[in-house]
């Protein structure tokens, strides 16, 4: 086997890799210039401005991707599950970085260099379908939350917010608690509102049994009732 560790054979032959498909010849390709780095929770992968080194994808963890907004408030745009890419619209479109991630966790990222993903992505027509398909689905992901962040209540942004994790990391064992233990600030980051207004409304759900409470875990206990929260907006 090609691969210098086990970071990037996550990134190459993980679950939620979408690189898993490639030829053999396309994997060697992207192995031959990339780096692999252990982060602590709260370091920087990259950040708003900078220009792009590489593609990024995380081998394992989880990465949170957000904008710096007005007077210090930082805004979660996307939460990064273990074999998700980040950082390629830039790596494409040849801009610069337009948000910061950070990890919410110790995650190993690899970066593989940008000069050879264009490459691979010009002679793969089934890659170059995916990053679109991608794109794409970011781009929806991203109207969608633009409309619930401005529109919806906060009882309805908070519960879109636990899906949206739900969704991303799934459950622990138990098949209802969260598998992602995120501060109650990025709680809040992620749904637009005031770190003490997700704190009262996370205790109402908890009062409501429609989730449990135990430190950072949520679980969720009436996922129809959740659903419909979020609906209702």
């Amino acid at each position: 086997m090609f691969y210098k560790n086990p970071y990037v054979e996550l990134c190459f032959e993980g679950s939620f890799s979408m690189l898993k498909d490639l030829p053999e010849k396309d994997k060697e390709f992207l192995v031959q210039d990339h780096t692999c780095s252990l982060l602590k929770k709260g370091e920087l992968v990259f950040h708003e401005g900078d220009k792009p080194s590489g593609l990024y994808c995380l081998a394992l963890g989880k990465v949170k991707i957000f904008k710096e907004g007005i007077g210090g408030r930082d805004q979660i745009i996307r939460m990064v599950r273990p074999q998700g890419l980040m950082g390629y619209a830039p790596v494409v479109g040849g801009s610069m970085h337009a948000a910061s991630a950070v990890t919410l966790e110790e995650s190993a990222v690899c970066i593989f260099d940008r000069n050879n993903f264009l490459k691979l992505l010009r002679r793969n027509p089934d890659l170059s379908m995916k990053m679109m398909r991608l794109m794409a689905l970011d781009l929806t992901f991203s109207n969608e939350r633009t409309v619930s962040l401005t529109q919806k209540h906060i009882r309805g942004r908070l519960a879109e917010s636990l899906i949206v994790l739900r969704d991303t990391y799934g459950f622990e064992n138990d098949g209802k608690t969260i598998r992602a233990y995120v501060s109650r600030e990025d709680l809040a980051s992620l749904s637009n509102m005031t770190t003490s207004n997700a704190i009262r409304t996370l205790s109402v759900f908890a009062t409501e049994s429609v989730i449990e409470l135990e430190g950072k875990k949520i679980k969720i206990v009436d996922p129809g009732r959740l659903e419909k929260i979020s609906h209702m907006g």
